[in-house]
């Protein structure tokens, strides 16, 4: 799955978004921006580690938005699952 996956499928944007869903055991797959503040992004990424979810280190913030089909730049973003 890759980033491309991220224009068509359901998904949730954004670092508190992203963590409620991995903690609900909800997202399949994470995407983090490897320019975003690491104080911001470290938890999601040992909270994703906890929960066995496949972590994707993404370029920019800016690119990471442009995956997700919105207009600003975005620390995180993830893949929910279906249902």
């Amino acid at each position: 799955m890759s980033l491309d996956a991220l224009k068509t499928a359901k998904k949730v944007i954004g670092i508190k978004q992203v963590t409620k869903m991995v903690s609900k055991g909800l997202a399949e797959k994470v995407f983090v921006a490897a320019d975003a503040d690491k104080r911001v992004i470290q938890p999601l990424v040992d909270l994703c580690s906890r929960q066995n979810v496949v972590v994707e280190e993404v370029p920019t913030m800016y690119e990471l938005g442009q995956s997700c089909s919105i207009e600003v730049g975005s620390a995180a973003a993830a893949i929910v699952r279906p249902g």
